[in-house]
């Protein structure tokens, strides 16, 4: 990224030049700058922009930044030992990037000598090193651009933790050189007049040098669609309460469509207005439904609610059929938790060979109240379910479910259950690091009581926004500009909420407005590590993100994949394979090479373009949308119709940057 040396300005002029679309990021020389300590407290506490704080001799007023909110603050070598204690504890504790700084006005030192500057910065605390000298030579820059390739002891790597460039005219060239060689910025000037030191290039001429063409992504105001998760559990509790709901903040998709054509199934009536479901539902049931069949279109969410719950009000034998690639997804250890509660599974269709159950699935056996232990290794949609189903059968149950996986989800089900007048009580077991930080995925089993007995009762409640969707949106404006999403709930229950801790982990700078708006913009971005067995619909959009974090990033969860719309995991390998993205897979965990985009657009090394397959998979056809914006030619998918699963509407991401 190009960062913006800024001095000699008050607060107001500042923020004018913060306010300029083409500063990605800024460097505010409080030394120079018209600054009183309240400016200093305001600029850096309030500012989206990240923020580099250099006081050269002040360390008090540096410490002032860093207590505000600086993402960096630069403190120089010889910085008194006392005042270099105090700026890193304090950077430890507010969580502010320190960056040790070397500098020599006068000449450019041999190689040991700049070893040892490097290896010093790091000694006293540095998160990333700066090292700037006067390049009176071309030898004098090439020594100094070799300080890339050093290694340092007790220092793991220094891809993307030093910036080194040199001063004066020899030393020009390697200000963009930097960038190249994993450098997380380089500094500009707003005009030559206002360079901070010789041989600073201008913001613009730096622009051209290192975007060229590059349009990026900038886009505001995007609203997101209804959360399918929501929205369908929502409408088969309105099917099944006493009168009638009302759903706000609807938007159709394919699955959702799905659930209102189950609801009428079952005997609800549905009304749309608008963004408004009025659904009527079937209230008590005093005989059973008696029904032979019913569809869930291509939804696996639909399959696992119908299953136990048609157990429970159908009275006979039924059949669970669906369409397109629910057909060739296994139903994993649906028949042994199903057989834990009575109702035996099998493949209405004969599939010769065949171990696994399959849709159509036909059942049999009433659903019986009870205690079981079932396996949440398959993940949450069956136990969902069951959660459903068990509260109107005549006796308590308690369902004890080891290894749980997307426990989200189980959560959401109790909400929406909550609006129904439907009350279930639960218990997540784990070890005392979970219990404190209330971590799921350290949660070793959830236990739920279920009181038998219970009747829904209609609501009326807005279905939330998106967090899947919206997940792809903030991920392009972290990658390649800026973005702002609306509608969505900070405090939401859904797993892909997810995606903000990961972003704020790579250092993308994430806000959420007064409005609800939540805004990401660009930055320096590292490499992570993250946990998705929770939040599995994430990991195609995360894997574009991590081959743009510098350095090695390691996602957990890839063997949750193999059953959803596509073998995911095999799907997410494949496209960044072909897109040149150095990843593997190790055990449960997805490794991915990142290289950020400056570096990759100087070294020609964007994603490459070309003819892609979706799987037939919403999921990858957004992820691979995000990934155009950053692909040296365009991406052409063989079908992106299938997004229709859960956002219909959604948009060509390159037609909004």
């Amino acid at each position: 990224m190009i960062c913006t040396s800024i001095s000699g300005k008050n607060l107001a002029q500042i923020y004018e030049v913060l306010a300029r679309p083409e500063v990605e990021m800024a460097e505010i020389r409080i030394d120079l700058c018209e600054l009183s300590d309240d400016d200093i407290r305001e600029l850096f506490g309030e500012s989206d922009t990240p923020l580099v704080a250099t006081c050269r001799g002040n360390a008090d007023r540096l410490a002032l930044a860093v207590e505000a909110g600086a993402r960096y603050a630069d403190l120089e070598l010889e910085a008194p030992a006392s005042a270099s204690r105090h700026i890193q504890k304090l950077c430890r504790r507010c969580g502010t990037e320190l960056i040790r700084s070397y500098h020599d006005f006068e000449a450019t030192p041999d190689m040991e000598m700049l070893q040892m500057a490097l290896a010093r910065c790091f000694r006293y605390g540095a998160d990333i090193a700066k090292v700037v000298t006067m390049c009176n030579s071309a030898e004098d820059a090439a020594r100094l651009e070799s300080l890339y390739s050093v290694v340092l002891e007790g220092v793991d790597s220094l891809e993307g933790r030093l910036v080194a460039f040199g001063m004066g005219e020899f030393g020009k060239a390697s200000r963009l050189e930097c960038l190249r060689r994993s450098a997380p910025f380089t500094y500009a000037a707003l005009s030559d007049e206002e360079a901070t030191a010789p041989g600073q290039w201008t913001l613009e001429a730096m622009r051209k040098a290192v975007y060229g063409d590059f349009r990026g992504f900038h886009a505001s105001g995007i609203p997101m669609p209804a959360s399918k998760s929501f929205a369908q559990r929502a409408i088969i509790a309105a099917a099944l309460a006493q009168g009638t709901s009302h759903l706000g903040g609807y938007s159709p998709c394919a699955d959702s469509e799905a659930a209102i054509a189950l609801a009428r199934t079952l005997g609800a009536k549905v009304e749309k207005s608008a963004d408004m479901l009025a659904i009527t539902g079937i209230g008590p049931v005093r005989e059973p439904l008696h029904l032979k069949s019913v569809c869930v279109g291509e939804s696996g969410l639909l399959a696992r609610l119908s299953i136990p719950l048609l157990s429970a009000l159908n009275g006979e034998p039924f059949t669970v059929d669906g369409v397109g690639t629910l057909l060739k997804r296994p139903l994993g250890e649906a028949g042994g938790i199903m057989a834990s509660f009575g109702v035996l599974l099998g493949n209405a269709v004969e599939k010769p060979g065949a171990r696994e159950l399959y849709v159509p699935v036909s059942a049999k056996g009433q659903l019986i109240p009870g205690t079981a232990e079932v396996s949440g290794k398959g993940g949450s949609q069956l136990i969902s379910g069951l959660l459903m189903a068990l509260p109107l059968c005549n006796k308590d149950s308690l369902m004890l479910v080891s290894e749980p996986r997307s426990i989200p989800y189980m959560y959401i089900t109790l909400d929406v259950l909550r609006h129904f007048g439907v009350n279930t009580r639960s218990e997540m077991e784990g070890d005392a690091e979970m219990l404190e930080a209330q971590d799921w995925t350290c949660c070793t089993g959830v236990n739920f009581k279920v009181k038998g007995g219970q009747t829904y009762h209609a609501a009326d409640f807005a279905i939330e926004s998106d967090w899947s969707a919206a997940a792809n949106f903030l991920v392009a404006g972290a990658l390649f500009g800026s973005v702002e999403v609306s509608g969505l709930d900070m405090r939401s229950l859904q797993a892909d909420l997810a995606i903000v801790d990961i972003l704020v982990e790579t250092g993308a700078v994430v806000s959420q407005m007064e409005d609800g708006t939540v805004a990401v913009k660009r930055a320096p971005l590292e490499a992570f590590s993250t946990d998705l067995n929770h939040a599995p619909d994430l990991f195609p959009i995360v894997s574009v993100l991590a081959a743009f974090c510098a350095g090695e990033s390691r996602i957990s969860g890839i063997g949750r994949l193999a059953v959803k719309e596509s073998n995911r995991a095999e799907a997410i390998v494949g496209m960044l394979t072909q897109m040149g993205v150095e990843c593997a897979v190790e055990g449960d965990e997805l490794v991915v090479e990142g290289e950020p985009l400056t570096s990759r657009i100087l070294h020609g090394r964007m994603l490459k373009g070309g003819s892609y397959t979706t799987h037939h998979d919403h999921r990858m056809v957004m992820a691979l949308k995000v990934a155009s914006i950053g692909a040296e030619s365009p991406i052409v998918l063989d079908d992106e119709a299938c997004v229709s699963k859960s956002f219909p509407g959604f948009p060509d991401l390159t037609a909004l940057a």
